[in-house]
Protein backbone atom coordinates (compact mmCIF):
# COMPACT_ATOMS: atom_id res chain seq x y z
CA UNK A 1 0.00 0.00 0.00
CA UNK A 2 2.79 2.15 0.95
CA UNK A 3 6.28 2.72 1.44
CA UNK A 4 8.88 5.09 3.53
CA UNK A 5 12.03 6.32 2.74
CA UNK A 6 13.89 7.42 5.11
CA UNK A 7 16.35 10.74 4.24
CA UNK A 8 20.18 9.76 5.35
CA UNK A 9 21.91 13.33 4.77
CA UNK A 10 25.50 13.00 4.48
CA UNK A 11 26.31 16.91 4.50
CA UNK A 12 27.34 19.58 6.86
CA UNK A 13 24.24 21.98 5.47
CA UNK A 14 21.24 20.35 4.76
CA UNK A 15 18.32 22.41 6.12
CA UNK A 16 16.89 20.05 8.92
CA UNK A 17 19.62 17.68 9.90
CA UNK A 18 22.87 19.15 8.49
CA UNK A 19 25.95 18.05 10.09
CA UNK A 20 24.04 15.38 12.06
CA UNK A 21 25.82 12.62 9.80
CA UNK A 22 28.27 13.76 7.95
CA UNK A 23 30.60 11.27 9.57
CA UNK A 24 30.55 7.93 7.29
CA UNK A 25 29.74 5.51 10.91
CA UNK A 26 27.67 7.64 12.21
CA UNK A 27 25.35 7.72 8.74
CA UNK A 28 25.79 4.12 8.54
CA UNK A 29 24.19 3.52 11.99
CA UNK A 30 21.43 6.18 11.68
CA UNK A 31 20.21 4.39 7.89
CA UNK A 32 20.47 1.51 10.04
CA UNK A 33 18.18 2.40 12.62
CA UNK A 34 15.93 3.94 9.73
CA UNK A 35 15.57 0.74 8.29
CA UNK A 36 14.88 -1.10 11.85
CA UNK A 37 12.10 1.49 12.07
CA UNK A 38 10.17 0.40 8.80
CA UNK A 39 12.21 2.30 5.68
CA UNK A 40 11.78 0.35 2.94
CA UNK A 41 14.17 2.49 1.22
CA UNK A 42 17.59 4.56 2.58
CA UNK A 43 17.75 7.87 0.65
CA UNK A 44 21.60 8.80 0.70
CA UNK A 45 22.35 12.03 -0.38
CA UNK A 46 25.96 14.07 -0.29
CA UNK A 47 25.17 17.88 -2.00
CA UNK A 48 22.44 19.88 0.09
CA UNK A 49 19.07 20.58 -2.74
CA UNK A 50 17.70 23.26 0.13
CA UNK A 51 17.36 26.90 -0.89
CA UNK A 52 19.96 28.72 -1.84
CA UNK A 53 22.56 25.51 -1.81
CA UNK A 54 25.74 25.65 -3.48
CA UNK A 55 26.71 23.24 -5.82
CA UNK A 56 29.04 20.31 -4.50
CA UNK A 57 32.38 19.43 -6.64
CA UNK A 58 31.91 15.38 -7.76
CA UNK A 59 34.98 14.14 -5.77
CA UNK A 60 33.58 15.57 -2.28
CA UNK A 61 30.02 14.26 -3.07
CA UNK A 62 31.54 10.43 -3.67
CA UNK A 63 33.82 10.94 -0.45
CA UNK A 64 30.26 11.70 1.70
CA UNK A 65 28.32 9.27 0.04
CA UNK A 66 30.40 5.98 -1.54
CA UNK A 67 31.17 4.54 1.85
CA UNK A 68 27.62 4.94 3.34
CA UNK A 69 26.13 3.56 0.11
CA UNK A 70 28.44 0.15 0.82
CA UNK A 71 27.70 0.56 4.94
CA UNK A 72 23.79 0.32 4.29
CA UNK A 73 23.50 -1.87 1.09
CA UNK A 74 23.14 -5.10 3.45
CA UNK A 75 20.42 -3.67 5.27
CA UNK A 76 18.13 -1.75 3.03
CA UNK A 77 17.27 -1.10 -0.42
CA UNK A 78 19.79 1.72 -1.19
CA UNK A 79 19.07 5.05 -3.01
CA UNK A 80 21.38 7.66 -3.98
CA UNK A 81 19.68 11.22 -4.26
CA UNK A 82 22.08 12.62 -6.97
CA UNK A 83 21.62 14.58 -9.78
CA UNK A 84 25.72 13.90 -11.24
CA UNK A 85 26.02 10.73 -13.17
CA UNK A 86 29.59 9.62 -11.26
CA UNK A 87 27.96 9.73 -8.61
CA UNK A 88 25.33 7.29 -9.57
CA UNK A 89 27.34 4.94 -11.24
CA UNK A 90 30.20 5.01 -8.09
CA UNK A 91 26.90 4.54 -6.15
CA UNK A 92 25.48 1.32 -8.15
CA UNK A 93 28.58 -0.23 -7.85
CA UNK A 94 28.96 0.72 -3.75
CA UNK A 95 24.95 -1.31 -4.02
CA UNK A 96 22.28 1.14 -4.77
CA UNK A 97 19.76 -0.14 -6.68
CA UNK A 98 17.72 3.74 -7.27
CA UNK A 99 18.12 6.71 -8.31
CA UNK A 100 16.76 9.57 -6.96
CA UNK A 101 17.19 12.64 -8.87
CA UNK A 102 15.79 16.35 -8.59
CA UNK A 103 16.09 17.44 -11.42
CA UNK A 104 14.65 14.79 -13.34
CA UNK A 105 17.28 13.82 -15.70
CA UNK A 106 17.84 17.63 -16.93
CA UNK A 107 21.35 17.90 -15.11
CA UNK A 108 22.81 15.32 -16.81
CA UNK A 109 20.70 13.78 -19.51
CA UNK A 110 23.07 10.59 -19.44
CA UNK A 111 21.78 9.37 -16.43
CA UNK A 112 18.79 8.08 -17.69
CA UNK A 113 21.03 5.62 -20.32
CA UNK A 114 22.46 4.71 -16.90
CA UNK A 115 19.21 3.81 -15.38
CA UNK A 116 17.92 1.84 -18.24
CA UNK A 117 21.12 0.12 -18.72
CA UNK A 118 21.87 -1.22 -15.27
CA UNK A 119 17.52 -1.91 -14.62
CA UNK A 120 17.17 0.70 -11.89
CA UNK A 121 14.21 2.50 -10.28
CA UNK A 122 14.48 5.76 -10.32
CA UNK A 123 12.40 8.95 -9.33
CA UNK A 124 11.75 12.06 -11.31
CA UNK A 125 11.12 14.80 -9.29
CA UNK A 126 9.40 18.65 -9.74
CA UNK A 127 11.87 21.53 -9.31
CA UNK A 128 11.51 25.06 -10.51
CA UNK A 129 14.91 26.46 -11.63
CA UNK A 130 18.12 25.21 -9.46
CA UNK A 131 18.21 25.10 -5.73
CA UNK A 132 20.12 28.28 -5.84
CA UNK A 133 17.56 30.33 -7.17
CA UNK A 134 14.41 27.86 -7.09
CA UNK A 135 12.62 29.96 -4.00
CA UNK A 136 13.22 33.71 -5.98
CA UNK A 137 9.25 34.70 -6.98
CA UNK A 138 8.35 30.95 -8.21
CA UNK A 139 5.04 31.10 -9.88
CA UNK A 140 3.07 29.07 -12.04
CA UNK A 141 -0.09 29.12 -14.43
CA UNK A 142 -1.88 26.56 -11.87
CA UNK A 143 0.74 24.63 -10.08
CA UNK A 144 -0.83 21.45 -10.28
CA UNK A 145 -1.35 21.04 -14.07
CA UNK A 146 2.39 22.67 -14.75
CA UNK A 147 3.45 20.30 -12.47
CA UNK A 148 1.50 17.46 -13.94
CA UNK A 149 2.89 18.83 -17.66
CA UNK A 150 6.54 18.81 -16.10
CA UNK A 151 6.75 15.35 -15.06
CA UNK A 152 4.70 13.53 -18.18
CA UNK A 153 7.45 14.92 -20.39
CA UNK A 154 10.18 13.91 -18.12
CA UNK A 155 8.74 10.65 -17.74
CA UNK A 156 8.80 10.30 -21.77
CA UNK A 157 12.25 11.31 -21.97
CA UNK A 158 13.00 8.64 -19.63
CA UNK A 159 10.55 5.64 -21.42
CA UNK A 160 12.32 7.31 -24.73
CA UNK A 161 15.54 6.84 -23.27
CA UNK A 162 15.13 3.26 -22.19
CA UNK A 163 13.94 3.36 -19.13
CA UNK A 164 10.96 0.70 -18.42
CA UNK A 165 7.84 3.11 -17.43
CA UNK A 166 7.25 0.54 -14.51
CA UNK A 167 10.93 1.29 -12.76
CA UNK A 168 10.02 5.17 -12.90
CA UNK A 169 8.41 6.97 -9.63
CA UNK A 170 7.15 10.67 -9.93
CA UNK A 171 7.74 13.81 -7.12
CA UNK A 172 6.18 17.12 -7.42
CA UNK A 173 8.70 18.77 -5.46
CA UNK A 174 7.19 20.05 -2.83
CA UNK A 175 8.69 22.84 -1.62
CA UNK A 176 11.33 23.23 -4.42
CA UNK A 177 10.07 26.60 -6.24
CA UNK A 178 6.97 26.34 -4.80
CA UNK A 179 5.49 29.11 -2.34
CA UNK A 180 3.27 28.27 0.90
CA UNK A 181 -0.19 28.32 -1.11
CA UNK A 182 1.68 26.30 -4.05
CA UNK A 183 2.60 23.45 -1.91
CA UNK A 184 -0.73 23.07 -0.19
CA UNK A 185 -2.79 23.51 -3.99
CA UNK A 186 -0.65 19.96 -4.47
CA UNK A 187 -1.43 18.35 -1.56
CA UNK A 188 -5.22 19.19 -2.01
CA UNK A 189 -4.85 17.93 -5.39
CA UNK A 190 -2.08 15.47 -5.62
CA UNK A 191 -4.68 12.92 -6.75
CA UNK A 192 -4.68 14.39 -10.30
CA UNK A 193 -1.28 13.44 -10.64
CA UNK A 194 -1.95 9.99 -10.19
CA UNK A 195 -3.79 10.01 -13.61
CA UNK A 196 0.12 9.74 -14.77
CA UNK A 197 -0.03 5.88 -13.70
CA UNK A 198 3.48 5.74 -11.44
CA UNK A 199 4.31 5.81 -7.71
CA UNK A 200 3.50 9.12 -6.26
CA UNK A 201 6.49 10.26 -3.71
CA UNK A 202 5.99 12.76 -1.42
CA UNK A 203 8.70 14.53 0.46
CA UNK A 204 6.93 17.04 2.78
CA UNK A 205 9.61 16.03 6.17
CA UNK A 206 10.14 19.01 8.41
CA UNK A 207 9.57 21.94 5.91
CA UNK A 208 9.47 25.19 5.85
CA UNK A 209 5.76 25.52 4.97
CA UNK A 210 4.80 23.75 7.43
CA UNK A 211 6.86 26.18 9.95
CA UNK A 212 5.00 28.87 8.50
CA UNK A 213 1.68 27.07 9.41
CA UNK A 214 2.41 26.27 12.66
CA UNK A 215 4.69 28.42 13.63
CA UNK A 216 7.15 25.61 14.29
CA UNK A 217 10.92 25.64 14.12
CA UNK A 218 12.85 22.56 11.83
CA UNK A 219 13.07 20.35 14.99
CA UNK A 220 9.56 20.52 15.99
CA UNK A 221 7.85 19.55 12.85
CA UNK A 222 7.12 16.18 13.13
CA UNK A 223 3.42 16.44 13.96
CA UNK A 224 3.23 19.08 11.06
CA UNK A 225 4.96 16.29 8.29
CA UNK A 226 2.28 13.76 10.35
CA UNK A 227 -0.39 15.18 9.20
CA UNK A 228 1.04 15.58 5.31
CA UNK A 229 2.07 12.39 4.92
CA UNK A 230 -1.62 11.13 5.80
CA UNK A 231 -3.41 13.87 3.49
CA UNK A 232 -1.01 12.69 1.19
CA UNK A 233 -1.73 9.01 1.37
CA UNK A 234 -5.42 9.70 0.61
CA UNK A 235 -4.81 11.65 -1.70
CA UNK A 236 -2.75 9.05 -3.70
CA UNK A 237 0.84 9.12 -2.73
CA UNK A 238 2.51 6.03 -2.14
CA UNK A 239 5.84 6.88 -1.27
CA UNK A 240 6.93 8.92 1.44
CA UNK A 241 10.08 10.21 2.34
CA UNK A 242 10.71 11.34 5.51
CA UNK A 243 13.29 12.04 8.49
CA UNK A 244 11.27 10.67 11.12
CA UNK A 245 10.63 6.89 9.84
CA UNK A 246 8.84 5.08 12.97
CA UNK A 247 5.95 7.86 13.51
CA UNK A 248 5.24 8.74 9.84
CA UNK A 249 5.07 4.73 9.32
CA UNK A 250 2.91 3.85 12.71
CA UNK A 251 0.82 6.88 11.47
CA UNK A 252 0.18 5.81 7.71
CA UNK A 253 -0.75 1.95 9.06
CA UNK A 254 -3.45 3.01 10.94
CA UNK A 255 -4.70 5.47 7.69
CA UNK A 256 -3.87 2.75 5.25
CA UNK A 257 -6.11 0.29 7.51
CA UNK A 258 -8.89 3.02 8.02
CA UNK A 259 -8.92 4.34 3.98
CA UNK A 260 -9.32 0.22 3.46
CA UNK A 261 -12.52 -0.11 5.23
CA UNK A 262 -13.69 3.29 4.04
CA UNK A 263 -12.26 4.62 0.83
CA UNK A 264 -12.31 8.46 0.33
CA UNK A 265 -12.89 9.95 -2.95
CA UNK A 266 -11.00 13.09 -3.21
CA UNK A 267 -13.17 14.41 -6.34
CA UNK A 268 -16.21 13.97 -5.31
CA UNK A 269 -15.74 17.08 -3.22
CA UNK A 270 -15.80 20.47 -5.00
CA UNK A 271 -12.07 22.06 -5.70
CA UNK A 272 -11.42 25.37 -5.18
CA UNK A 273 -8.65 26.67 -6.93
CA UNK A 274 -5.58 29.75 -6.06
Amino acid sequence: MFEVMGVVNVTPDSFSDGGQFDDAEQAIAHGRRLAAEGAAIVDVGGESTRPGAEPVPVEEELRRVVPVVEGLADAARVSIDTMKLPVAQAAVEAGATYVNDVTAFRHDPDMAGFVADRGLDCCLMHMLGEPRTMQIDPRYDDVVSDVKAFLEERMRFAVDAGVPEERIQLDPGIGFGKTLEHNLELLARLDELTDLGRPIVIGTSRKTFIGKLTGRDVTERLHGTVATCVIALERGARVFRVHDVAAVVDALTVAAATFARCPTSPRTTKRTTT
